[in-house]
């Protein structure tokens, strides 16, 4: 039992370097493109509202916010809020990062359906993260006190109901993948299109995010490993009690 402690705790330190080295490599990245302007002049906010404008996309506000690569669009705000070094900004990476946000206004548009289905699945997943284990711990105590009386396997089943809400986060980490790689994928594409970046700069732009894409993987993984961890956890706890 306790050599599957040390497994996760060895996945999980693994996972951990790999989520700093992606971060940090985000951040490098970020830094020496920031340094490359583009030819078109276009700055972090011209790109935004060229790019909306191309896709037919009228109703949607640019915000500026503070922090360094903390840009995001909110879909109820109907806002694309870029930050500080990326809304008035005319480098390579500004660009790059506004036209990413863009890519996931046009897949709201559009309808694509892993970027539907992670909306969707944003409001169940907070609900799960708070439910799964008081339900595990409820299960555990009916289990305790209602299976040795009545033979019933209710409270195992209420825990296993646990475990896949818990789950619900790792999904999200899955779906939010093909998400952020179509945005990136639809970026690079809009950005040589409305004449943004030329072919001789574009490389620039996909260095850029695919650094930032690598961030994505390294949460998938962790959030895997931790819900391996807990599932685990689980069944010891239930066969543990069984056992004995």
């Amino acid at each position: 039992m306790y050599a599957y402690y040390w497994i996760f705790l060895g996945l999980i330190l693994l996972c951990t370097i790999f989520a700093f080295r992606a971060s940090s490599k985000v951040r490098s990245t970020f830094a020496a493109f920031q340094e490359v302007g583009t030819r078109s002049h276009a700055t972090g906010y011209d790109t935004a509202r060229k790019l909306l404008r191309a896709n037919g996309i009228e109703d949607i506000s640019i915000g500026r916010v503070k922090g360094e690569l903390s840009d995001h669009y909110h879909p109820t705000k109907k806002i694309v809020n870029l930050s500080e070094s990326v809304y008035g900004s005319d480098s390579v990476a500004a660009v790059a990062v506004a036209a990413h946000e863009i890519g996931h206004v046009v897949q709201k548009k559009k309808g694509f359906l892993p970027y539907k289905l992670r909306t969707w699945l944003v409001p169940i997943t907070n609900i799960g993260s708070r439910l799964a284990l008081p339900l595990v711990l409820i299960g555990f105590i009916l289990d305790v006190f209602v299976a040795t009386t009545q033979n019933s396997n209710w409270g195992f089943y209420l825990a296993i109901v646990g475990v896949a809400l818990y789950g619900l986060a790792t999904l999200f980490a899955l779906v939010t993948l093909p998400v952020e790689y179509d945005a990136s994928r639809r970026a690079k594409r809009m950005l040589v299109k409305e004449g943004i970046l030329t072919e001789e700069e574009l490389p620039y732009a996909e260095e850029m995010l695919s650094a930032a894409a690598q961030t994505y993987v390294a949460s998938l993984l962790t959030s895997l490993v931790y819900f391996l961890r807990f599932a685990l956890w689980v069944f010891l706890l239930f066969g543990g009690r069984r056992r004995r």
